[in-house]
């Protein structure tokens, strides 16, 4: 909540503070970065679900170094075409991109912290993240400093985090994890796999960049499909109308973002084929009761929105809701995708490219105000989930037969 709370202030204040013409490419710049967390994102969940297994943090950690150099190359290359694409300049796109390789080893150290169930360390390194990560830009905004120092104020704010990060997860995360057990090369063997004397762990040798890479497919499927009606809107509206959907989008943001604690806690479970049902079926379930109070909290606080962000975003009030619901239904998608990961499965990432292509399609074709944007976009969303959900359900119903049969 903290880190969520910290990221809505900075879009609020930005987009006070640069105006609806400004704030804009900075929203765009966002996007881009989220993006960009992809491989990070992919990695947090690639490491806990390997920890849980038994992977030694060693080993975890060597993975991360890996990925954060291969985003870094990445990153390099893309910070031309970010910037003709988007049409801002080459620092802000830059900084924007600069911060993805340091998101990478942030990201592994939360994984270790997560697949060792040390919820309370891994809160502090998220709600820390998220405070070091916008005061600095939040400062540089109030100065006077545009989207490109904003941007690299936050990018030194992310990377003082994951220093931090490092020192929290431990030499060798050897620390109780949250059921009072601890966790190291001093601890023997135990249900959560975690190696014995040596330290070390047969599974380590199973794992590497590879697995990361398959579990990216599937983030970057969903943060493409969060993200793609906001980068469409800098092409298919008005200057104005696109920093008012940015604007409205900050709603998507909260109603996405808002249970992410569902996802981090149930993951680990997840990852346990004997837990891995009830897991799948909780999560998605308190997913979609958070997603309609996020709806309705929506509809009733949209009046307020031209209070927080000036009287040229009143236009957008009505359709916040839908922003929500946009949010909610990406909540739910997540959920679904998570438990994919959790069981080394990459098949859904197929269908959400395709839910993204024909949504992109329909956007760029059909979309000429920001009502009819958010519109196909909720749509494109709602479908994706609902197919990706019923797999997600069915493969809960798969799996206890499968176990039975083992055993047997």
């Amino acid at each position: 909540m903290t880190a969520n709370v910290a990221g809505y202030l900075l879009q609020l204040l930005a987009s006070r503070w640069l105006g609806v013409g400004g704030y804009s490419p900075f929203a765009s710049l966002m996007a881009v970065q989220l993006l960009c967390a992809v491989p990070a994102l992919a990695l947090q969940n690639v490491v806990a679900r390997e920890v849980v297994r038994g992977a030694s943090v060693g080993a975890a950690r060597g993975v991360a170094w890996r990925c954060a150099a291969l985003v870094a190359a990445v990153a390099v290359l893309l910070v031309p075409v970010v910037s003709s694409v988007l049409k801002v300049g080459v620092g802000a796109s830059a900084a924007a991109l600069g911060a993805a390789p340091v998101l990478v080893l942030l990201s592994g150290e939360q994984g270790i912290l997560q697949g060792h169930r040390r919820f309370r360390e891994l809160a502090m390194v998220l709600g820390g993240a998220g405070i070091l990560r916008v005061t600095p830009a939040v400062i540089v905004l109030a100065a006077g400093g545009g989207t490109a120092a904003a941007l690299w104020a936050a990018a030194a704010g992310i990377a003082a985090a994951s220093v931090g990060a490092r020192f929290a997860a431990g030499a060798a995360s050897g620390g109780p994890d949250s059921r009072g057990i601890r966790s190291g090369p001093d601890r023997p063997a135990d249900s959560l796999g975690t190696p014995g004397a040596a330290g070390e762990s047969a599974n380590d040798t199973a794992w590497g960049v590879v697995p990361v890479l398959r579990a990216a497919q599937l983030q970057a499927a969903l943060m493409a499909l969060s993200s793609a009606d906001l980068i469409v809107s800098r092409i298919v509206l008005e200057t104005d109308d696109a920093g008012r959907y940015a604007l409205g989008a900050v709603a998507t943001k909260i109603a996405f973002w808002l249970p992410q604690a569902v996802g981090v806690v149930l993951y680990p479970r997840m990852a346990q084929p004997q837990h891995s049902a009830q897991a799948i079926r909780s999560a998605l379930a308190v997913l979609s009761g958070i997603g309609v109070l996020a709806v309705l909290g929506a509809a009733i606080a949209a009046p307020l929105a031209p209070l927080f962000a000036g009287q040229d975003y009143a236009p957008v009030q009505g359709t916040l809701w839908l922003f929500a619901l946009d949010g909610a239904l990406l909540a739910v998608l997540q959920g679904a995708l998570l438990s994919a990961i959790a069981a080394d499965r990459t098949a859904p990432a197929a269908l959400t490219w395709i839910g993204l292509a024909a949504g992109i399609t329909a956007m760029l074709t059909l979309a000429h105000s920001v009502l009819g944007l958010i519109t196909i976009a909720t749509v494109t969303v709602a479908i994706t989930t609902v197919v990706i959900a019923a797999i997600a359900l069915s493969a809960t119903r798969v799996a206890p037969a499968a176990n039975r049969l083992h055993r047997g």
